[in-house]
């Protein structure tokens, strides 16, 4: 659940006399004095401009800011930056007067050294960073002439993590002064496409905002652009201060016509995974809260109003309880409830109550609701397809019963097992947070800090959202064995609604033609695998958009989250596993010039070369073609023999194995009718076709040609239904549904049930060993005049259906036998007719052909047949009207 705030940053830039005795204060001065426009102690500010590059998530950020000192004597100049903690510092680099003086990236130790050479001569100003709630501070100053001119340029990148269904890039303005050539700049490139895109300012009022914003997306690009004049940054008519203080964000997210892309550039890939329109998993939820003497007050009455918040989201379908700890331990209820509305009211009542007391007991409070969710499992007590998790939330440290860190962590972890995560919420700053951040990752759950503030019940709430939703569990990413090198982070306790799943890597096989990538997960009704398939030089040929696409941004996609995976795990491992993890991340980060918590940037200032510098440190939280991809899917193969089908105007075909041969009929029924197709009352399977026609009559002949397009496929004793249209696909059980897209590839699965989609070719439906179905999709012009898109339904499998199974198709499961004679020329020369004797019934019948489209779904192959004429009036059991039923289920 990593924080998706992307800042670009705040930027200051003042100064202050170096070689004077004037205080360091240069904010208290700021709108103070009479000064000439865009100068303050005459330092003129007069370009700001920060351009955002995104590519595939993956964002590429450059600051400038020029400046002149219009004073007679050298002064000091200050740069501030503030940026997102999730980012890494690439570059940095001050330029004086045309000679740059670049930043070098160096191992910690060893920039240390450098540094505190510096510090120890008294010639250094310094370069700090700083951590707040979701920025880190940089600070850089330098001493510049009189007359003089100097650019700062820092670049930093970062992967862009999507929240509650949209990508946040969240920019704090700050210039503090006004500027004349002021501009951020967002450009945005997704080879799945934009869907949405939007910028707002907190700063500025919307009529002023309109015409100094411009924001515009079609296709795979999007832009955004806030350029105020001088007069729209004035905070009055008159003022000569600006009023660019504040919060501009932009928000947006993709297309997502698949779950899942997978994008691949000079052998590295990133698979992103993202499913929608799937029910939601049911959660068993214990909330864990500290109620000790040191929640008292605002801390206490904060946690009462998020939670009862909370409260109003829980689903009925959800289990909860709550436990209070203190010196003691206190429960609601014994066991999880349910979440009916009275349990709810309850619920309420008891969190309108919860006091403060006592010391803290972190280590009893955790197992007792570890225990609560093992035996509510272990006892059948919650939905067997529902996920556990613990949210815990406290603002200090253990101070009775078992009150050692380690033991408390190695207690919990031994009592979970694995089993489901754990969320720690750490309330305010005095607490060891390392502690609930290893307790909370080496049990596949994450830390987040609750700031003391006046929003933290809005902190708290937020989280929640965060994880109200999973919508999969044990969801597995798998590629190729042995085709793979340097894969991140592949399996994930819980997929939640609105998030995205990254996995990246290397190719071992720069040059491989062909991409496979599986992603298999529980969902609420069954379980699902998603495949993707790539051809590797088409989607190379797809991503080349170099007007918006930074050089290897995949390759440093994946060296990112690598590094930042290898950092989360290096913070529970010990002894050689941890030397290990850190001579990766470090080697990583020198490679690819990342300021991580194992490097440093050291800035060499103009003054005294190597024994002037700066250095740049990452904190820790303890520190005050508009197609996205072009994929291939393989689709089913069906057996060779026996099988029947209906497919086209719509034809059905029965083939006899015994006789090498078929037969085919058609039938001819208004648009709108359902016909049975089949109907098994020992298994309870049902498969029923509704028909569509043409958009209108073809010019080339005097009818209307009829489809299927509409199939319902329902097991009653399974309580399961498949509608499939040309449309989507969509899965009951019982009431609940999950609706899927032709766009997918997809398995899902559900005790002996499978129901797997081929992208845009082919879904398939097994019910155990000894039934399957196959529904083929024919998708044709969407413009075109006539023919609309229809369906073709084909039985692969049919030997564990009953002697008792019929239906137009049903009825030759089982084997019949006709015979052949007389074959004569008919009214068409290339068509000949005979005498068939079948059922007891004596037909002419005529030699023709139709295609087979289970092997092949765009050219089919060709199958011959004999045609029964009259809607198959003598093979079929009865008449055709007899197989009309008035619903597809």
């Amino acid at each position: 659940m990593a924080s998706v705030w992307w800042p670009c940053l705040v930027l200051a830039l003042f100064s202050s006399l170096a070689a004077s005795g004037f205080p360091r204060s240069p904010l208290r001065l700021l709108g103070k004095r009479s000064l000439p426009e865009g100068l303050v102690d005459d330092i003129e500010v007069y370009s700001t401009k920060i351009n955002c590059k995104v590519t595939s998530r993956f964002a590429h950020n450059v600051i400038t800011t020029r400046a002149v000192n219009r004073a007679d004597k050298a002064k000091e100049v200050f740069f501030d930056a503030e940026l997102p903690k999730t980012g890494f510092i690439t570059n940095f680099t001050l330029t004086i007067d045309g000679v740059t003086y670049p930043g070098n990236i160096k191992e910690k130790e060893v920039a240390k050294k450098q540094y505190e050479k510096a510090v120890s001569q008294g010639k250094t100003a310094g370069l700090v960073k700083a951590s707040g709630r979701k920025l880190e501070k940089f600070t850089v100053s330098v001493n510049v002439a009189a007359g003089s001119k100097v650019t700062f340029e820092l670049t930093y990148e970062e992967l862009l993590k999507r929240h509650k269904g949209k990508y946040e890039m969240y920019l704090k303005v700050q210039p503090k002064q006004l500027v004349k050539n002021f501009e951020i700049e967002v450009n945005i490139f997704e080879p799945q496409g934009i869907s949405t895109l939007d910028a707002e300012a907190s700063f500025i009022t919307n009529d002023l905002l309109g015409s100094a914003l411009t924001k515009s997306f079609s296709g795979k690009k999007g832009h955004v652009s806030f350029k105020p004049s001088l007069d729209q940054q004035r905070s009055c008519p008159t003022c000569t201060d600006s009023l660019l203080n504040g919060d501009f964000t932009v928000t947006y997210d993709v297309n997502r016509e698949s779950p899942a892309n997978v994008q691949i550039v000079n052998g590295y890939f990133v698979h992103f995974f993202a499913p929608q329109g799937l029910p939601v998993v049911p959660k068993n939820v214990v909330f864990v809260i500290d109620v000790s003497g040191s929640m008292s007050g605002r801390k206490i009455q904060q946690t009462r109003d998020a939670l009862l918040k909370i409260l109003e989201d829980v689903k009925e379908d959800d289990y909860l309880n709550f436990i209070l700890f203190s010196g003691g331990v206190t429960t609601w209820k014994d066991q999880l409830v349910q979440a009916t509305p009275e349990n709810l009211q309850e619920a309420k009542t008891f969190v309108k109550n919860i006091r403060d007391q006592g010391l803290t007991n972190i280590n009893d409070a955790l197992l007792r609701a570890i225990h609560m969710l093992n035996q509510a499992q272990e006892e059948h007590l919650v939905p067997e397809r529902s996920t556990s998790i613990i949210i815990m939330l406290t603002d200090g440290d253990a101070n009775t019963g078992e009150s050692r860190p380690d033991k408390i962590r190695e207690n919990v972890r031994n009592a979970i097992e694995g089993k489901f995560p754990l969320y720690n919420l750490g309330f305010g700053r005095n607490l060891d947070y390392s502690f609930l951040e290893s307790m909370a990752l080496e049990n596949h759950g994450l830390a987040r800090r609750i700031y003391e503030d006046s929003d933290a019940d809005l902190q708290l709430q937020g989280f929640y959202e965060e994880v109200a939703n999973p919508l999969l569990t044990s969801v597995q990413l798998e590629y190729p064995d042995n085709a793979i090198q340097g894969l991140t982070q592949s399996s994930y306790q819980h997929f939640y609604d609105g998030s995205e799943i990254v996995v990246a890597g290397r190719l071992v096989d720069e040059d491989t033609n062909s991409f496979k990538a599986d992603v298999k997960g529980q969902g609420a009704l069954n379980d699902l695998i998603y495949t993707e398939n790539v051809d590797v030089k088409d989607m190379e040929k797809a991503l080349k958009e170099q007007d918006y696409i930074f050089g290897n941004y995949i390759e440093r996609l994946w060296a990112y989250l690598t590094i930042e995976q290898l950092l989360e795990k290096r913070k529970n491992a010990q002894g050689e596993e941890k030397e290990n993890l850190t001579a990766q991340a470090l080697d990583l980060s020198l490679k690819y010039h990342f300021v991580t918590p194992l490097t440093s940037m050291v800035v060499t200032k103009p003054e005294d070369s190597e024994d002037q510098a700066s250095i740049a440190d990452k904190p820790g939280e303890e520190a005050i073609s508009a197609v996205p991809s072009t994929a291939y899917q393989v689709s089913y193969q069906p057996p060779q023999s026996p099988y029947y089908y209906v497919d086209g105007d719509p034809h059905f075909i029965i083939q006899v194995p015994e006789k090498d041969d078929a037969i085919c009929f058609n039938i001819d029924e208004e648009p709108g009718t359902v016909l049975r197709l089949v109907r098994d009352p020992v298994t309870g399977l049902t498969v029923n076709g509704q028909i569509i026609g043409d958009k209108r009559d073809s010019p080339d002949s005097n009818t209307r040609k009829t489809y299927f397009g509409k199939l319902g496929i329902a097991s009653a004793q399974r309580d399961f239904r498949v509608e499939v249209t040309t449309e989507k696909i969509t899965l009951w059980s019982g009431a609940a549904s999950t609706t899927l897209s032709w766009l997918d590839t997809v398995t899902v699965t559900q005790d002996e049930l499978s129901v797997t989609i081929n992208r845009k070719k082919n879904v398939m439906i097994s019910f155990g060993h000894g039934v399957t179905f196959v529904v083929v999709l024919h998708h044709l012009w969407k413009k075109h005049p006539v023919y609309p898109d229809f369906l073709g339904f084909y039985v692969t499998d049919s030997h564990r259906l009953s002697a008792q199974t019929h239906g137009l198709l049903g009825q030759f499961f089982h084997p019949f036998d006709f015979e052949v004679s007389d074959i004569h020329p008919g009214a068409d020369p290339t068509k000949p007719d005979a005498t068939m004797v079948v059922k007891n019934h004596q037909l002419t019948v005529t030699r023709g052909s139709q295609k087979n489209y289970g092997k092949d779904t765009r050219a089919g192959v060709k199958v011959n047949c004999w045609f029964v004429h009259n809607n198959g009036e003598g093979l079929i059991d009865g008449v055709h009207t007899d197989y009309i039923v008035s619903s597809l289920f």
